[in-house]
């Protein structure tokens, strides 16, 4: 077994790369530790206590004669306090609701991105290392919003960092755009516990924040990248290469955006054979924005 002392800092740095990738979110201790003994241990030390004060309680405290009078008000003073109610949990409609208006309060991207920072509605912003908002600029006129962040862009906290986010810089250069002329940004601003699909009513929590971005940045284009990006803001059922390559006309707020859904660049690093359909959704892209 190789220990942590033996690597050097480059091996070190990417085991613990390697270990964010697979979803450890903290490291175990350097010696097992059995919690079925301590378990044990702990509650024959309780039954143990127990017994020893049930034992010693005839000694310690003598019978006494009470008058009637006494006994019911003592009964009265014996009752047990009732205890605190369990905390009631935000109904998810409530939550989104709320997320509304505090997006809606907004009147500025940095309103926006302090208003989202404060948000609490969302369950997946407690297990996030960062919260991914509009970076870049709109020198082009191209919002890009992707999917949910990945690893490498929680680490960072922008959108499209590590392997996907090169090769996007890649694809949008070949069309004339540098990326920091682009903003870009995500559907869901957290991360997910082991970067599962977010659930429908995470979805509709975070919606409100993405498209009072866009409002605000009123982008000449939006390229919407990813198959729970298109299906989201297109509200359709099919995949990405279904919902590709075809121009929309989306309302946010009072803006209406020109919008184009292609796939993302991590699905062109798994089937490099997509590059073809990406390419040719660029070059209407390119066009729309020369237009």
């Amino acid at each position: 077994m190789i220990e942590a002392q033996h690597l050097d800092a480059p091996e070190l740095a990417a085991l613990l790369h390697f270990y964010a990738d697979a979803g450890v979110e903290w490291l175990v201790e350097d010696e097992p530790v059995d919690s079925f003994a301590a378990f044990e241990a702990t509650r024959s030390r309780a039954a143990s206590s127990a017994a020893a004060q049930a034992s010693d309680a005839p000694s310690r405290t003598a019978p006494s004669r009470q008058t009637p009078a006494q006994a019911k008000s003592s009964a009265s003073r014996a009752t047990p306090a009732p205890q605190p109610a369990a905390p009631v949990a935000v109904p998810n409609e409530q939550a989104v609701a709320e997320a509304r208006e505090v997006a809606a309060r907004a009147r500025s991207l940095d309103e926006l991105k302090e208003a989202l920072g404060n948000f609490s509605g969302c369950n997946l912003k407690l297990s996030a290392l960062s919260t991914i908002f509009a970076s870049g600029s709109l020198a082009s006129g191209l919002m890009i919003v992707g999917p949910m962040p990945e690893p490498d862009d929680e680490r960072e906290g922008v959108a499209f960092s590590g392997p996907p986010g090169f090769l996007l810089e890649r694809m949008i250069s070949a069309i004339g755009l540098k990326r920091d002329d682009v903003l870009t940004s995500m559907l869901i601003p957290w991360r997910t516990p082991g970067n599962r699909p977010p659930l429908s009513h995470e979805v509709d929590m975070c919606r409100p924040f993405i498209d009072r971005q866009i409002e605000l940045a009123a982008p000449k284009a939006l390229l919407l990248l990813g198959n729970l990006t298109a299906r989201t803001f297109l509200g359709a059922n099919g995949n990405i290469h279904q919902l590709r390559g075809k121009w929309h006309s989306l309302t946010f707020g009072d803006k209406t955006v020109a919008t184009l859904a292609s796939l993302h660049p991590s699905e062109i690093l798994k089937a490099p054979r997509a590059k073809a359909q990406a390419w040719s959704d660029l070059l209407s892209l390119q066009q729309h924005l020369k237009g």
